[in-house]
């Protein structure tokens, strides 16, 4: 069985150091906000390329604590994207203001050419998710972000290492706000965020919204699992981008698929290899037949779901195009070259070809 996301694997691979940090941890005796937090927070900042940043709870948190050190409130609208997660929406939606979704480019992301027409004096921040692990359009994001006065948010849950232009995302805007949900490139053996800053005044607010308003930490175990993992992310990354590349040789031919696009001037770091396949869930079935796990990300777009009720009849031309059609192949750095030519080789019977 080829598995979606292999963690055993990804262990056992990694059994010593892991091993290590989590025994380094329970003879510490200290379980929260130790040395080993403190240590990451700079490790990571320092991959970065950030000045500051501080470990949270989870994805979701460490955007909701965000806008929260920002003063976004009830009556402010955030602009992002209805194709992403949901915590994207439900951090916003969490501190009272309204998401105003955009529809998505030819990448999947957040169209930057249809943001200032969403713009309103309600509007108080702009949140792009780099999405799949490849950079939104940033550079123009951020140039619209600070014409208009608004804050940048990134959503860089997915994008562990990637580029813009040499610039790791996450970099760019006012906050960085990672996720080290286990299926993520740098992912811990639990929840665990990241919020990533280079501003000292946004730094100390998050710190006390962390401690007392919020109690949102990442412990120490998840800390040093993750300073012991962070070492090997950009092997690994390297090891996503060769298997995308084998998928695009095999799969280049095949006309009833789309392969992904890749922006100019990005380093992209396949947090998820995505195509768009005519016969979607027929082929879904007929590769779970063949003992290869797919997944969809996302099936339902954000202003479709039942919980914004207030967006289920908005339309979005291009993302409603593809919502039907996406499918995401196995891509983990665990595969190996022949996990990906059986995978390619199955698609390729199923059509026929």
């Amino acid at each position: 069985m080829i598995l979606f996301n292999d963690f055993k694997k990804e262990y056992l691979n990694l059994k010593i150091v892991i091993d290590s940090a989590i025994k380094e941890v329970l003879e510490s005796g200290q379980y929260i906000l130790g040395e080993k937090v403190e240590r990451f927070e700079k490790e990571f900042a320092d991959y970065l390329g950030a000045k500051y940043c501080f470990g949270v709870g989870s994805g979701l948190e460490a955007l909701e604590i965000a806008l929260m050190a920002l003063g976004v409130k009830r009556g402010d609208e955030v602009i992002t994207t209805a194709h992403s997660a949901v915590a994207t929406a439900l951090a916003i939606k969490a501190v009272g203001a309204k998401p105003v979704f955009v529809d998505i480019d030819e990448y999947y992301h957040l169209d930057s050419d249809k943001i200032e027409e969403k713009i309103t004096p309600q509007t108080k921040a702009i949140l792009p998710v780099h999405l799949y692990g490849q950079p939104s359009a940033i550079k123009k994001i951020k140039e619209i972000a600070q014409k208009h006065h608004l804050y940048l948010v990134e959503d860089s849950a997915q994008g562990h290492g990637a580029k813009y232009d040499g610039q790791k995302v996450g970099t760019f805007g006012e906050f960085g706000c990672f996720s080290f949900y286990p299926t993520k490139n740098l992912g811990a053996l639990g929840d665990g965020g990241a919020i990533v800053t280079n501003r000292e005044d946004l730094y100390e607010k998050c710190k006390m919204i962390r401690n007392y308003g919020f109690n949102s930490r990442l412990d120490e175990i998840q800390a040093s699992i993750l300073s012991s993992k962070l070492k090997y992310l950009d092997q690994f990354n390297q090891k996503r981008n060769k298997h995308a590349e084998l998928y695009f040789k095999l799969l280049k031919n095949l006309k009833e698929i789309k392969l992904p696009k890749t922006r100019e001037n990005v380093d992209h770091i396949y947090h998820l290899f995505v195509i768009e396949a005519e016969k979607r869930d027929e082929l879904m079935e007929f590769l779970k037949e063949s003992e290869i796990a797919t997944l969809v990300h996302y099936p339902t777009p954000i202003h479709r779901q039942d919980y914004f009720p207030e967006f289920n009849n908005l339309k979005f031309p291009v993302l409603d195009s593809k919502i039907d059609n996406i499918l995401s192949l196995p891509i983990h750095p665990f595969l190996s070259n022949e996990d990906i030519i059986y995978i390619s080789q199955k698609i390729i019977e199923f059509y026929g070809n």
